[in-house]
């Protein structure tokens, strides 16, 4: 096995690792907490939430890695840009870890109740703010920064550079700008965050991303020219380096 097909497969195992810890940390192992305003004083799933926290851990470092996997190969189509997929890969993470955060702060809240801490009604309102948070990390992070990382940069680096099929790139680069639409739309309030209108634009970034981690797995990178190591640098590379 070659160093570029290597790199593809790790970076596509990476990629459906993001998916399968970011889906059920959100929508399963976290809805106790999200749902349920009274959760923080109530008969809790603690180890159900703190679950979620761990995958979305694991999340973290399966999103940083997917970069990490990709930026020998990139960075010799795009210097800037593949340095700026990686700033923008660990800054979705950012938003993440402060999600993160919040729901282990609620369990920590809840078990201080659950020692005999007085104040019902303010750990009600605490428990709020922090879903609150949680809230405004997701749109953040998953919902915006994903498409200016995943969808543009990503994208347009793959479809410039042929390492897989165009139309699979192009779907990167439709999904991307509906993604940062959607988040946008929701900060202004004028679709609901988790709707279907959020939903439906969102598929065609999932669809994106889980299909170039099973392309990736199975078939490896397309022969390109900047695989050859005799490819040279592009031009904002060497704008770099001369300076």
């Amino acid at each position: 096995m070659n160093t570029y097909r290597r790199l593809a497969l790790i970076g596509g195992v990476l990629w459906l690792i993001t998916f399968a810890t970011s889906i059920p940390a959100f929508f399963i192992f976290y809805a106790p907490a999200l749902d349920d305003v009274n959760y923080i004083v109530g008969a809790g799933e603690d180890a159900r939430v703190a679950t979620g926290a761990l995958l979305e851990m694991v999340l973290i470092l399966a999103n940083v890695g997917t970069a990490l996997a990709f930026l020998p190969i990139l960075r010799r189509q795009n210097y800037a840009l593949a340095q700026g997929y990686l700033a923008a890969r660990i800054m979705e993470c950012v938003f993440i870890a402060v999600g993160i955060v919040s729901m282990l702060a609620i369990l920590r809240l809840r078990s201080d109740f659950a020692e005999g801490a007085d104040g019902s009604e303010s750990l009600i309102t605490a428990g709020k703010s922090l879903v609150a948070i949680h809230d405004a990390t997701f749109l953040l992070g998953p919902g915006f920064m994903v498409g200016v990382g995943n969808g543009l940069i990503l994208g347009y680096l793959m479809y410039r550079s042929g390492l897989v099929p165009r139309g699979l790139a192009i779907l990167a680069l439709v999904g991307g700008p509906l993604i940062i639409i959607s988040g946008t739309l929701v900060m202004y309030d004028v679709i609901d965050a988790g709707s279907p209108a959020q939903g439906l634009m969102s598929v065609p970034e999932a669809l994106w991303e889980l299909s170039l981690g099973l392309y990736l797995v199975v078939k490896g990178f397309k022969p390109a020219p900047i695989l050859s190591d005799a490819s040279p640098p592009d031009r904002d590379r060497t704008a770099h380096q001369a300076a």
